[in-house]
């Protein structure tokens, strides 16, 4: 190999960057977290798919906003009931346990402050734990309130799942949220696929970075200051395929 050659490969080396989480790997990492007992709420998108990676050993109820508590695995097309779906009208089964109760129950669980962890998509989420969720301020498209103001503003905490920068390559963990407020200081912890951060009362601090990804390079990416703790852990998830239509 000529000594151009091997600067070309050193080069290369240097400056590669470790492969995010996909999707699917991030709602992997959230679940992990999830422990016995828990009643937790999941937002659309990202979120739902934490139901799908809950430890075995692990008794959780999951809430959905329409009355079903103890959503269970997503229904295979021999058993799928039209009258039987979660707040995203996919249809699903039910845990062992379950109960139906109508809205106004419902979301009595989520003001009253009966729900241990809400996981949550973002847009943006700022430094002291404010969380932008529902309006991107796109032409032509509309705000998505939903129940996210509930539940950011009463579960007893609040998880986010999202990516670590826009499609642009924009940070969407800032100092500031610059879009319009769902529910301020709420967020406790956030997944994406790059780190895991607690949000605190000094601030943003790494739990995890994905392995092989340099400080100065999550800093880069992060429109906030960041302490990484002196436990930060290599932040690593199994291979999980996206679907085709997923793909990139």
């Amino acid at each position: 190999m000529s000594a151009d050659a091997k600067n070309l490969d050193t080069k290369s080396l240097d400056t590669m960057s470790p492969q995010p989480l996909n999707r699917l790997q991030i709602a992997w990492r959230a679940a992990q977290d999830i422990t016995d007992g828990m009643l937790v709420n999941l937002g659309m998108g990202m979120p739902i798919a934490v139901a799908d990676y809950m430890r075995p050993q692990v008794d959780v109820f999951i809430h959905s906003e329409n009355g079903v508590i103890g959503v269970g695995a997503l229904a295979s097309p021999d058993r799928a009931d039209a009258d039987l779906v979660d707040a995203g009208s996919r249809r699903i089964t039910v845990r062992p346990g379950a109960a139906f109760v109508d809205s106004s129950a419902s979301f009595a669980m989520i003001r009253g402050g009966h729900i241990d962890v809400a996981i949550l998509g973002a847009f943006e989420v700022a430094a002291n734990g404010d969380l932008a969720n529902w309006d991107m301020r796109l032409p032509n498209k509309g705000p998505l309130v939903g129940g996210a103001m509930d539940l950011a503003a009463c579960a007893r905490a609040v998880w986010v799942i999202m990516d670590h920068v826009t499609r642009k390559g924009a940070p969407r963990l800032l100092e500031t949220c610059t879009l319009p407020l769902t529910a301020v200081r709420c967020v406790k912890r956030v997944f994406t696929d790059l780190a895991v951060i607690e949000i605190t009362p000094a601030g943003m601090v790494v739990r995890e970075v994905l392995d092989g990804l340099r400080e100065a390079d999550l800093r880069r990416q992060t429109g906030a200051p960041l302490t990484f703790a002196p436990d930060c852990r290599p932040l690593t998830a199994p291979p999980i395929e996206l679907p085709a239509a997923d793909r990139a």
